[in-house]
C-alpha cells in the first residue's frame, strides 16, 4: 500500500502575512515523535494542593532512622503501645507502667512502638509505546507527573524515595535519597532522559522490569508501577488469560505495598472519526489503515479496546495491587487526589498479604 503524496506547500501573496500554523492533527500525534518532555518541571504536581493529602501506608516498613511511619511490630521507639503483664526474667524493669499497676494491682509494662522510615521506589515505563499523546501531554510525561504526585504525597522526615527507568534496552536507576531537593533532582533527571526512538528492540519487558525491582530492592516499603501495561504482539482479550507481567506484580506485592498507575491516552480508548487512519505499533512492525468514518469499525475498536484495558483492571485486582488510571485528557492531580481519599478504606484489605506472610 502506497502511501500519498502531497504538494510542497506555497507561501502567501507578496505583502499578505504568514497565516498561523494549523494546529497539530491526528496525523502529527501519530506519526511525529516528540523531542522535549510537554511538561515543565514547576508543573507536574502542584504542592499546595497535596498538602492536606497524605497516602495510607499499611504495610510493614522496615527502617532505621526516626521517620513519621508507626511500624507494625512491637520494638524500641517513642510512641507507647499496650500494656500488658510483667515477665520476670524478661522485662525490663524500667518499663513498668506504675499506673496500669496501681490500678490492677498486678505489675504491668508497656510496650512502645517503632518508628520506620518510609522507602517508595517508581518504575517508570519509558518505551516507545509511552511517547503517544494527543491531548498535549503524552503518557511518557504523564506517568513523570504521576511520580511527582506521589512523590511529594508519600514524603516526610527521613523518608526516601527512588526511581527505575525501563528502556527496551536497559534499566536505568536513580538512587533513593530523602527530601523535596532530591525529589526534584529525581524529576528533572527523568524529564531530560533521552526520549526512545520507535521500534527500538531489547530483552527489557515490563515482566523483567518488576522483577528487578523486586530483586534489587529488598526493603519492604512502597512500590509504583507507572506504564500502559501493554505488551508487545500481545492481542489477547480474554481477562482469565493472565498477562505475562502478572506474576511478577503478584511477586512483588508480597513484601511491598504496590501501586499500580496506568497512563492511557484520549484516542486509544476513543477513535475519532477522522477518514482513513494510519495506524501503526511503534513497537512492532504492525501499520494498517482504518476508516475511522465507518461507525461499525469505530465501534469494534472501542469495544477492543474496552476489552483490553479491563483485561489489565482484572489482572491488577488480581495481583492484589492499588490500580489508579490517569489519562492525558484529564487533570491527574484531582485523580490521583480523589484515589488517595478512597485509597484509605480500602487498602488494608487490598494489600492484605497471602496466608502465612508476615504483614
Amino acid at each position: 500500500m502506497s502511501v500519498p503524496s502531497f504538494p510542497p506547500p506555497t507561501g502567501p501573496p507578496v505583502g499578505q502575512p504568514a497565516p498561523a500554523p494549523a494546529a497539530p492533527g491526528a496525523l502529527s500525534s501519530v506519526v511525529g515523535v516528540p523531542t522535549t518532555p510537554t511538561i515543565p518541571l514547576n508543573k507536574l504536581a502542584p504542592e499546595a494542593a497535596l498538602r492536606r493529602l497524605e497516602l495510607a501506608i499499611v504495610r510493614r516498613l522496615e527502617g532505621f532512622l526516626q521517620g513519621d511511619h508507626l511500624g507494625l511490630l512491637p520494638g524500641p521507639g517513642t510512641d507507647t503501645n499496650d500494656a500488658r503483664p510483667y515477665q520476670a526474667g524478661e522485662d525490663d524493669v524500667r518499663k513498668i507502667d506504675w499506673a496500669v499497676t496501681a490500678r490492677t494491682t498486678v505489675p504491668h509494662v508497656r510496650d512502645t512502638m517503632a518508628d520506620r522510615e518510609l522507602e517508595v521506589w517508581a518504575l517508570l515505563d519509558v518505551t516507545p509505546s509511552m511517547n503517544w499523546g494527543t491531548e498535549g501531554v503524552t503518557k511518557r510525561d504523564l506517568g513523570i507527573a504521576a511520580v511527582a504526585t506521589i512523590g511529594f504525597l508519600s514524603q516526610k522526615m527521613g523518608d526516601r524515595f527512588g526511581g527505575m527507568m525501563m528502556r527496551p534496552n536497559e534499566m536505568r536507576r536513580l538512587p533513593a535519597r530523602s527530601g523535596r531537593s532530591a525529589l526534584y533532582g529525581l524529576l528533572r533527571r527523568m524529564l531530560t532522559e533521552p526520549i526512545v526512538p520507535d521500534h527500538e528492540v531489547g530483552p527489557m519487558s515490563l515482566a523483567a522490569g518488576v522483577e528487578e525491582l523486586a530483586r534489587t530492592q529488598r526493603r519492604r516499603g512502597l512500590r509504583v508501577v507507572v506504564s500502559d501495561f501493554l505488551t508487545p504482539g500481545d492481542h489477547e482479550l480474554d481477562p482469565n488469560v493472565e498477562p505475562e507481567w502478572e506474576r511478577a506484580m503478584r511477586r512483588l506485592s508480597v513484601r511491598n505495598q504496590v501501586l499500580a498507575v496506568e497512563v492511557v491516552d484520549r484516542r486509544e480508548i476513543e477513535f475519532p472519526d477522522v477518514g482513513d487512519m494510519l495506524i501503526r505499533d511503534p513497537e512492532t512492525d504492525f501499520e494498517r489503515y482504518v476508516d475511522t468514518a465507518d461507525a461499525a469499525a469505530r465501534q469494534r475498536m472501542d469495544a477492543a479496546s474496552a476489552a483490553q484495558r479491563e483485561r489489565i483492571r482484572i489482572a491488577l485486582r488480581r495481583a492484589g495491587v492499588g490500580h489508579i488510571q490517569l489519562r492525558t485528557d484529564r487533570d491527574w492531580v484531582q485523580d490521583i487526589a480523589r484515589f488517595v481519599l478512597a485509597y484509605r478504606r480500602v487498602a488494608s484489605m487490598l494489600h492484605a498479604p497471602p496466608q502465612g506472610v508476615a504483614r
